[in-house]
This record gives C-alpha cells, sequence and structure tokens, in this order.
C-alpha cells in the first residue's frame, strides 16, 4: 500500500497521535487537518488518496465538508463519528460517503474500512464486465449470475438489484441510494419493498439464507455486499 495518501481530518489531537503511526505503520503517508476549512483545501492541493473525515469539527458539520467535497471529487470518504444516531449515519452515505466506523474504534477496523474503500474505488474506475461477489459471478452483458458453474434464474430486477450490490461491494448502501438507483426517485422510500427482493436474492444466492454472507444487513440503515 505504499504511497498511498490518507487524509485524517479531526479536531482531536489524541487522534492524530495515534493515527499517524498506525497509518504509517500500514504503509500509508498520513496528512492532517484539525478543521473543515483545512480539510477542502489540502483536498484540492494535495489530493489524497482516501479520507477520515470526523463528522464534528470546530467550523462546519463534517456533512457540509463532504457536501462540498461531492462537487468536485470522488475520493472515498471513510467518515468517523461519535454520533451514534443512524440518521447522522445515513446522511453521510447518502451525500456520498464510501463507509463508516463509529468511535470508539480499533485501528484494524479502520483498515480494514480504508482497504475496501480503496479497493472499491479502483474497481468502479475499470470496472469488469464480470463481477465477482463471494461465490457467484455476475456477467453484466449476458445478464447471467452463476455460482459453481451452475446459472441461477433471477428475475430482470432482481439482477439490476444484484449487479448494483456487487458493484459497490464493500460499500455501505443506505435504502434510499439502492431504491433510487434500482427502482428510480419515486420509490426511494418503498423499504418493505427492497426488503422482499433482497430476501428472495438471500433465498437464491446465499449459501445459508438465515446467515447471509453476500448481503449483509446494516440495521436501519441499509445493506453491505460482500466483499
Amino acid at each position: 500500500m505504499s504511497g498511498i495518501s490518507v487524509l485524517v481530518v479531526d479536531d482531536e489531537p489524541a487522534i492524530h497521535r495515534f493515527m499517524a503511526p498506525a497509518l504509517a505503520a500500514n504503509g500509508y503517508e498520513a496528512m492532517r487537518a484539525d478543521t473543515g476549512t483545512q480539510a477542502l483545501s489540502l483536498a484540492v492541493n494535495r489530493r489524497p488518496d482516501i479520507i477520515v473525515l470526523d463528522l464534528g469539527l470546530p467550523d462546519m458539520d463534517g456533512k457540509e465538508v463532504l457536501r462540498r467535497l461531492r462537487e468536485w471529487s470522488d475520493v472515498p470518504v471513510v467518515v468517523l463519528s461519535a454520533r451514534d444516531r443512524e440518521i447522522e449515519k445515513i446522511e453521510a452515505l447518502d451525500l456520498g460517503a464510501d463507509d463508516f466506523v463509529n468511535k470508539p474504534f480499533g485501528i484494524g477496523e479502520l483498515m480494514a474500512r480504508l482497504r475496501a474503500a480503496l479497493r472499491h474505488r479502483m474497481q468502479e474506475k475499470g470496472e469488469t464486465p464480470v463481477l465477482r461477489l463471494g461465490g457467484i459471478e455476475i456477467d453484466i452483458p449476458r445478464h447471467r449470475v452463476v455460482r459453481d458453474g451452475a446459472e441461477i434464474k433471477l428475475t430482470p430486477k432482481e439482477f439490476e438489484l444484484i449487479a448494483f450490490l456487487a458493484r459497490h461491494a464493500g460499500k455501505v448502501l443506505t435504502h434510499r441510494q439502492i431504491l433510487r438507483d434500482v427502482w428510480g426517485p419515486a420509490h426511494e422510500h418503498d423499504t418493505q419493498y427492497l426488503r422482499v427482493y433482497v430476501g428472495q436474492l438471500r433465498n437464491k444466492l446465499e449459501a445459508d439464507p438465515a446467515n447471509p454472507a453476500l448481503i449483509v444487513t446494516e440495521p436501519g440503515i441499509g445493506y453491505r455486499a460482500g466483499d
């Protein structure tokens, strides 16, 4: 991972004292910003490969930083938050965050989330026509899903849903994001409709639908496709 730069945006000095050596030990170059203004300036001038963003900043809300950032950049963003309200996480994800980690957090978990966000963004930029999710293959041009050499029959909408999830494997997707992309803006609030389709896909694709590994529920927020 050498040469990958991580911009850490947090107003707590203890976080930077903890993060800088941990990132260096994992082969990353750490950059520091204590305010949203500094973060946006560094994002423009230094172009970090990924950003770790706290929501509680002294000069502006982290969600506002994210909103401004997404006006011109698709850099991966992992949100750090001590806020336990699900709505905060949902709003950050809807604004374009790739993932979130709750404070306090373990460095192992954070490093795994960084790797997943970076891998996802690289896959997006060089998307292959055949996506792999766990033990299944999703052939986009041919609209086929294969597991262990056998084709799994899906409805057109089921295929759209699993293809969308697979394109964003490892990323937390809100109910609203999924419904808007797969069914359209008029269905953004039809969460029960989405649950039905997720249940159908799990029954067809999961080795153990009662303990899903391909389509994981993020309670109250949405879903994450297994990476």
